[in-house]
Formats: C-alpha cells, sequence, structure tokens
C-alpha cells in the first residue's frame, strides 16, 4: 500500500480546516477572488459541478420538470410581499441603489433565493386547474451576504437549483416536497457514494415561509455534519400573498398549493470532507471530470506512448473519461499530482508491461495495486474496477455514518458525545423550542432533522412527554 503523506496539505487529524481548504487550492477546484465570499470556480472544480448538475437535471426532468430562467434582481416591494419569508433572508440581502450613475425609485435585491419571482410568473400565467401543475426549475447563482465564508460550504455567491412547483391540490404538493426529497438523497447514494439522513427540519430550522422543511443531512470526518439538500412544503402562504388562484373543475377560485426544493455547490464540499485524506481528494468516478490517467513509464519509449495511446481509446469507446499524462514530469510527481486530484484509477504502462501483455492499475480510494491484463477483455475489467470502487467508497462513508450515529436519553451522555465524538445523536424531544435552544447554547448543537414521532419517552431536557425524536449534531 503506497499512502505516504503529501506534504503539500496539512493533515487532517491536524488542522480540519485547513486541510480543507489546502485541497480546494491545491487541487486547483477554486482560487479566492478580490472580495470576501465570491470565489472563482477554476476549470477542474467547475468540471465536478458539471457533472453533479447534469445527474441532478435528468433526474429532475425525468420526473416531468422543465427549466426556465429568471431575472437576477428582485424588487424590493415583491420580497416584502411575505412576512416571514423577507424577514428570513433580510439580514443577508444585497442591495442595488444605483443604475449607472442615477439612484433607483425602488430598492432592487440581487436574488438571495427566487420564491418571489415565481410567485409573480405563477400570479400572471395560471388561471385555470388546467394550466396546473407547474414544475419548473432553475441553475442559476445566489448572493447572501454572509459574515462568515469557505469555499462551497458558505458563500456570499454560490451556485445552485432551485425547483418551485405549483399543484391543484395539498397532497400533491406534499407529494412533490418528498419525491424531490427522495432523488436528492437517491442520487446523493448513487453518484456521490454519500449516504444521507434525511427528515423534517423542526420549526426553528425550517425555512422561512415554508409550512415543512425536509432535508438531507451528510456526516463529515471531522464528526460534523453538513446540510446539503431541502425541500420545502408551502401550503397556500405564498399563493395568499401573491395572489395565485385558479379556477377549479367546479368553477370555483382556490389558491394553489406550492413548493421549493434546492441544493447546492455544498455538494462539492461534502465530497471533500467525506471521502479526502492526506494526500487530497478521493472523487467517486461517477463525479470525476477524469476517471482514469494512464501514466506512460519511460515515455520516451514510442511503443509506450502508442499503447497508452490504443489503451486510451479503448476506454473512451466504452464513454470511460480517460486522459494520458505525457507531460516531461517525473513519474512520482505525475502520481503525486493525480493522487491530489482524486483521480480514481491510475494505469501504468511501460516497456515491461506491454512485453507482458499487461499494465498495473492502481486505485486511489485504498492505494492497492493490480496487474490487469491487457487482452481484449480490457476495457471491461476497468469498467468494473470503477464501478467497485464506487461501491467501497459509499460502504466506507456508510460505515462511518453508523458507527457514529449515537442514541441517547441521558443529557450528560448527549453532551459528552457531541464534545468527544461528534456525529448524529438521537434524542426524545418535547418539541420545545427552550429545549431545542439549551441544548444549542450549552452543547454547541443544533437539530438536524426529526426521523419519527416518539410519545412513548421523556424529553431528554425538560422530562415532559416527548413528541419527536430530533437529531442532534454540530454542524457546518
Amino acid at each position: 500500500m503506497d499512502n505516504k503523506k503529501n506534504e503539500a496539505i496539512c493533515r487532517r487529524d491536524d488542522d480540519f480546516a485547513k486541510w480543507y481548504t489546502d485541497i480546494c487550492l491545491k487541487a486547483e477546484l477554486m482560487d479566492y477572488s478580490s472580495i470576501k465570499g465570491f470565489i472563482i470556480y477554476k476549470p477542474y472544480g467547475y468540471a465536478i459541478w458539471e457533472l453533479i448538475q447534469k445527474e441532478y437535471d435528468k433526474k429532475f426532468k425525468q420526473t416531468g420538470h422543465k427549466n426556465v430562467y429568471m431575472p437576477l434582481l428582485i424588487p424590493e416591494s415583491l420580497l416584502k410581499k411575505e412576512a416571514d419569508h423577507v424577514e428570513g433572508f433580510a439580514p443577508e440581502c444585497a442591495v442595488v441603489t444605483k443604475g449607472g450613475l442615477d439612484d433607483l425609485e425602488e430598492n432592487l435585491i440581487i436574488r438571495p433565493t427566487s420564491e418571489t419571482l415565481f410567485c409573480e410568473l405563477y400570479s400572471k400565467t395560471v388561471k385555470s386547474y388546467r394550466d396546473l401543475p407547474k414544475l419548473y426549475n432553475q441553475w442559476c447563482s445566489v448572493v447572501r451576504w454572509e459574515k462568515t465564508t469557505r469555499p462551497f460550504l458558505r458563500g456570499s455567491e454560490f451556485l445552485w437549483q432551485e425547483g418551485h412547483t405549483i399543484h391543484e391540490t395539498e397532497k400533491e404538493a406534499r407529494e412533490e416536497t418528498l419525491k424531490m426529497l427522495k432523488i436528492y438523497s437517491e442520487t446523493a447514494k448513487d453518484f456521490l457514494a454519500i449516504p444521507m439522513v434525511t427528515g423534517k427540519k423542526t420549526e426553528k430550522e425550517k425555512f422561512a415561509g415554508a409550512l415543512e422543511t425536509y432535508t438531507m443531512e451528510a456526516l463529515m470526518y471531522d464528526g460534523k455534519v453538513l446540510q446539503s439538500g431541502t425541500s420545502h412544503y408551502f401550503g397556500q402562504g405564498f399563493a395568499k400573498a401573491f395572489d395565485i388562484k385558479f379556477l377549479d373543475k367546479d368553477n370555483k377560485w382556490n389558491y394553489v398549493y406550492q413548493t421549493s426544493w434546492g441544493l447546492s455547490t455544498r455538494l462539492i464540499g461534502a465530497i471533500i470532507m467525506i471521502h479526502g485524506d492526506d494526500n487530497g481528494l478521493i472523487l467517486p468516478p461517477k463525479v470525476a471530470p477524469t476517471q482514469v490517467i494512464i501514466i506512460p513509464i519511460r515515455q520516451e519509449n514510442e511503443e509506450v506512448l502508442k499503447k497508452a495511446n490504443e489503451l486510451k481509446e479503448k476506454l473512451l469507446k466504452k464513454n470511460i473519461r480517460v486522459e494520458i499524462d505525457n507531460s516531461d514530469k517525473t513519474p512520482g510527481w505525475k502520481f503525486s499530482e493525480a493522487e491530489m486530484k482524486g483521480i480514481p484509477l491510475r494505469i501504468e504502462i511501460g516497456p515491461k508491461d506491454i512485453e507482458n501483455n499487461k499494465c498495473i492499475v492502481f486505485k486511489r480510494n485504498d492505494y492497492t495495486k493490480q496487474e490487469v491484463s491487457l487482452d481484449s477483455n480490457f476495457e471491461q475489467k476497468i469498467k468494473q474496477i470503477l464501478y467497485d470502487i464506487h461501491n467501497e467508497m459509499y460502504e466506507k462513508a456508510l460505515k462511518n455514518l453508523n458507527d457514529n450515529t449515537f442514541e441517547t436519553k441521558d443529557y450528560e451522555e448527549l453532551k459528552n458525545i457531541l464534545n468527544t465524538k461528534g456525529g448524529f445523536v438521537k434524542v426524545p424531544w418535547c418539541g420545545d423550542l427552550k429545549c431545542e435552544m439549551k441544548i444549542k447554547e450549552e452543547i454547541g448543537a443544533t437539530s438536524r432533522c426529526i426521523p419519527n414521532d416518539n410519545t412513548e419517552d421523556k424529553c431528554i431536557c425538560c422530562g415532559k412527554k416527548s413528541k419527536h425524536d430530533v437529531y442532534f449534531a454540530k454542524s457546518y
């Protein structure tokens, strides 16, 4: 096992925050701009986002959603139409007050999210039950003026998707809310090799303006969790504020039922912090811009380069994303760079390998090497190894999640677990905000989601009859 520490980055266990930013920079995922919280997505980092975007976009379209694009700017009066919504976002809003040299008649808000824009559109275009449902999604950037920022995880500007749908009935809207949460979490498993904990947010933690918010939460290497995608049921709150009405089948006017759901480049941060190690990124094969890197050994030998190109062409025909590193750097340097960038599979090919009709294959996720014959089944063998890597990475992440998910009914034990081990801790809770805030203030943990109701136990804080089980954790 070739697992020597890469000295270009900090060790995870020494300083996890620095390790994370080291990888973001050294793996050339991003760079900092001159404005705090506004990062530059470099080609490699943006390519990862494009693959995430492509996969989720495919799933959205398979379920009948259509992409649209809404304006960047929102009139302040429009944002203020839904009281809870504006109150939730006002502290984070960036405001445009001038157009050229002239003061604007009304302030314009750079979108922190687009509910109000979609509501304005729906109020003008929906008249009858025949116009429903509207299943829209947009890929864009939003601006939220954050005080503390970290690449991909929390930015003043970040890339995301936001789905906005309206429905004829409450049943349809609730089904949509849960369906999108399932699409989010299943795709995270199948594409990103990330297991998720899912459930409903508490009243305190739900989205501004929503009746219910559902979330998927991922566990990072350091024991903290990351909210990785949310789906919201709005009921008729926005519809009434924006007068989105339709004539139903009984010829009566009704308000629509509404949902929204979103995920962002936080998923890149999750990939780094769940799968990465002291040598850099480890990318699940399906989200890797380069799935296989071929490194010629003694590439001055024409036969070696010729064979490397033959292997590349074979893999390309199987839709495997493959590159050859034929730069003039040493093989050791090339190995290190490929490991830093998290390329799932490395193929080493030299004169002796060609003589023996084989190559050496190195798996980034576990540092194992194996000989693979260059016979007619070569491409299929490489494809199988990539498939195995995904499963191995998922199982490793799932084991970490299971090993660090706890359950207790004792407050002191809750405190001890979260202050020493981290992870998710499921506890019985009465539903009172005071108890939720006590845990946040005394332990520094927040409620992440409600996996189920629980009326059999007593609240971990006050001893009153519990209403729910809740997962608490320290989070990003």
